[in-house]
């Protein structure tokens, strides 16, 4: 099994900055594509970025120029530095992983989530 725990939420006003970390654990033998989604009160969860073992980012329109993703690969380690932040970022914030197990069987894996605000 690989285990996803994300850290770094909380409350920030407008304007201010986060930095979400991911840490994948567990029985891996290796991990493909990560990424960052969000589900705020009453919407459906959508994705926020992603990234591939190479590098390749994507992004959603609305985080665009303010979000970055990145990761080590080495520490199976995933970040999202959010900077510029606006109360429509308020949401509970998920990683999310493919990776193979032991087995290698691959799998998708979702954290426990993350809270962040921005309110003043």
């Amino acid at each position: 099994q690989v285990q996803l725990v994300e850290s770094g939420g909380g409350l920030v006003k407008p304007g201010g900055s986060l930095k979400l970390t991911c840490v994948a654990s567990g029985s891996i033998s290796s991990i493909k594509a990560m990424g960052w989604y969000r589900q705020a009160p009453g919407k459906e969860r959508e994705l926020v970025a992603a990234i591939t073992t190479g590098g390749n980012e994507n992004y959603a329109d609305s985080v665009k120029g303010r979000f970055t993703i990145s990761r080590d690969n080495a520490k199976n380690t995933l970040y999202l530095q959010m900077n510029s932040l606006i109360p429509e970022d308020t949401a509970v914030y998920y990683c999310n992983a493919d990776a193979y197990g032991v087995n290698w069987s691959l799998d998708n894996y979702w954290g426990q989530g993350t809270q962040v605000t921005v309110s003043s």
